[in-house]
């Protein structure tokens, strides 16, 4: 009779019978819309800062004047996905924002403003609980050639994607994606997708580009006649685990948290994608891209928390004769003297010789430290080496872009700083080709928040 009598004035006094957990932290904003959470709403939010000091290439000019050197500060990517699971076989994915924001971001055209939609599809699941076959189609990153054509830039190992695998980035897509209709899928160890894309008319990429000229007629560029279709494919088999097939996006690294070896091989082409000529009387190419690479991201001691990540391909570009292109990621400069010997038009600031007809061997490695190296709170480090070596039919010797820099994972890829060097060559005209003159570098610190 005591006890009861003590059980009822505990629970007069409001105190628990028995000890509650802790509410566990979430990890997502995440919404159930049935009962096992199998049908679902997400949002995530992505932002990519920019601290970077970079050494100018030649001729250099930051809105008229000359710059040997600059710092900036930019926005690289800043990001909303919604996507969700409305029945068992319809899946819809929307991202919006924006990408290289800094203090010389201009209206980019007739295809998107600062901030812009980046994907809107819809897909249908052929059998409910089967990865076996997936029906999709709008505006999408789901490409062939390489997992790096369509990365997940939030968990990425590398300060930043080898952008040179998104091979036709802002001349025929919207910074990589298309209006595609596709079908991917699993099979059980073999992942494919096979799409086929209205790619975007050269013409309606914000700079319209100029008439063949007489001067480099015999160098390709994107036709400004036609209108073709572009097919695409990619297929990987996994030896070890299978990797996430939720969205078109590929993970960069999975910080030990899966075992997975993949070998994969991809391609795009397209037909008459581009001219050579003088404008009036012109010869027309077909674009034939291809790639083949392998993947290995696995944990080393799971004791220690330790990891490696490593990925090494090779890509065979065949834009037409003579094809090259200029690129610099977010360049912090906006002109070039037409004084100086090396007037090269768009290699100002920090770009090189990104696309080509050639080919390209690229590579990364990482590896993923003890997690207790900075104490049990203070998250991890994973320092890493990539080299892009790109032998351009145009280029006098194969270039090299390598990048050295360290991860600081303060809570995984929801928040972490990277350090990055890259180191970079300078190439002067020589007639129609081009002579290796020197390097140049930047430095980038990077603020991730991934959520």
């Amino acid at each position: 009779m005591k006890r009861i009598i003590l059980m009822l004035s505990i629970i007069g006094a409001g105190l628990p019978l028995f000890a509650q957990e802790a509410p566990k932290e979430k990890d997502e904003l995440r919404v159930k819309l049935n009962e096992d959470g199998s049908h679902y709403l997400k949002f995530t939010f992505l932002n990519q800062v920019w601290f970077r000091f970079n050494d100018s290439n030649p001729g250099t000019l930051v809105q008229g004047e000359a710059e040997s050197n600059t710092f900036d500060v930019g926005l690289r990517r800043t990001r909303f996905q919604f996507y969700g699971q409305l029945t068992d076989h319809v899946f819809f994915y929307f991202q919006y924002g924006q990408n290289n924001f800094n203090g010389l971001a201009q209206n980019a055209g007739n295809r998107k403003l600062q901030a812009f939609f980046h994907d809107a599809i819809g897909e249908y699941k052929i059998k409910k609980g089967s990865e076996a076959l997936v029906l999709g189609g709008g505006l999408t990153i789901a490409n062939g050639l390489s997992r790096f054509s369509q990365p997940s830039i939030g968990t990425i190992m590398t300060m930043d994607v080898p952008v040179f695998a998104q091979a036709t980035v802002d001349q025929t897509d919207e910074f990589s994606r298309k209006l595609s209709v596709y079908a991917r899928g699993q099979l059980g160890r073999l992942d494919y997708r096979l799409i086929l894309s209205d790619p975007f008319p050269i013409t309606t990429n914000g700079t319209i580009a100029a008439p063949v000229a007489v001067s480099s007629s015999s160098n390709a560029s994107f036709a400004q006649v036609g209108h073709h279709k572009q097919y695409q494919g990619f297929f990987m088999w996994n030896f070890l685990d299978k990797e996430s097939h939720v969205t078109p996006y590929m993970t960069g690294t999975y910080l030990g948290k899966k075992k997975v070896l993949n070998l994969e091989g991809g391609f795009i082409t397209q037909k008459k994608a581009l001219w050579t000529g003088d404008g009036v009387t012109n010869t027309f190419h077909d674009m034939n891209l291809w790639s083949v690479a392998g993947f290995y991201d696995a944990p080393l001691n799971t004791e220690k928390g330790t990891a490696i990540s490593a990925y090494v391909g090779y890509f065979n570009y065949n834009f037409g004769p003579g094809y090259l292109r200029y690129n610099g990621i977010m360049n912090p400069a906006n002109g070039l003297s037409s004084a100086t010997p090396a007037f090269v038009p768009g290699s100002q600031g920090n770009a090189f010789p990104m696309f080509g007809t050639g080919n390209v061997v690229y590579s990364q490695v990482g590896y993923l430290m003890k997690k207790d190296l900075l104490g049990t709170d203070h998250g991890m480090l994973m320092p890493y080496v990539s080299l892009m070596q790109a032998h351009y039919d145009r280029l006098d010797k194969p270039m090299a872009v390598w990048d050295v820099g360290v991860n600081w994972f303060i809570k995984g890829h929801s928040s972490k700083l990277t350090l990055d060097y890259q180191h970079r060559p300078i190439y002067l005209p020589n007639g129609n080709d081009f002579y290796y003159a020197g390097s140049r570098g930047q430095v980038v610190l990077q603020y991730q928040i991934f959520f």
